[in-house]
């Protein structure tokens, strides 16, 4: 029974790289995937707490997008080396600072927070995991103070609850 200390957004990075990684993409595109995932969401709350205001996004370009569901986003991509990438206004976003981040946020916690993760997304089958999978985040998400006091504060994360949030 572990228990780490962490902000939300790299569980949930974490956690969307895993179930990209059982939907079949490899971790590069996996981890990219993921972070495209971890931002719109924090975009999303902070404009429900008033941090970030609401823009709107002119689309210059008008050729179709290609794109990717996971996690209940719609996240755009495009390839580079043969790889595919999450784009950010046409630009593939790399894998490696978003693997940085996470092993930095997890430390010496991250193959152990990795595995029960992995557990819990086996459980189900990929497409399943896909549809309910950030509903199942919010079940083992570290805690924090509701509203603005809970932006950016860390949370004990516990694996158990990890491999437990289907039960």
């Amino acid at each position: 029974m572990t228990a780490i200390r962490v902000n939300r957004a790299p569980v949930l990075t974490l956690w969307a790289a895993v179930v990209a990684e059982r939907l079949g993409y490899a971790e590069d595109t996996a981890l990219s995937l993921a972070s495209a995932v971890a931002g719109t969401a924090a975009q999303a709350k902070a404009r429900r707490l008033g941090l970030a205001e609401q823009h709107e996004h002119v689309d210059r370009d008008i050729a179709p997008r290609r794109s990717v569901r996971l996690l209940g986003r719609e996240v755009a991509v495009a390839e580079e080396g043969g790889a595919l990438l999450a784009a950010h206004d046409g630009t593939p976003a790399p894998a490696a600072p978003v693997r940085c981040y996470v092993e930095r946020a997890f430390g010496a916690h991250l193959d152990e927070v990795r595995a029960a993760m992995q557990v819990l997304a086996a459980r189900l089958p990929p497409e399943e995991l896909n549809r309910v999978g950030f509903r199942l985040y919010e079940a083992f998400r570290p805690e924090v103070p509701d509203g603005a006091t809970g932006w950016g504060a860390k949370g004990e994360l516990r694996t158990e609850r990890i491999r437990s949030a289907l039960a």
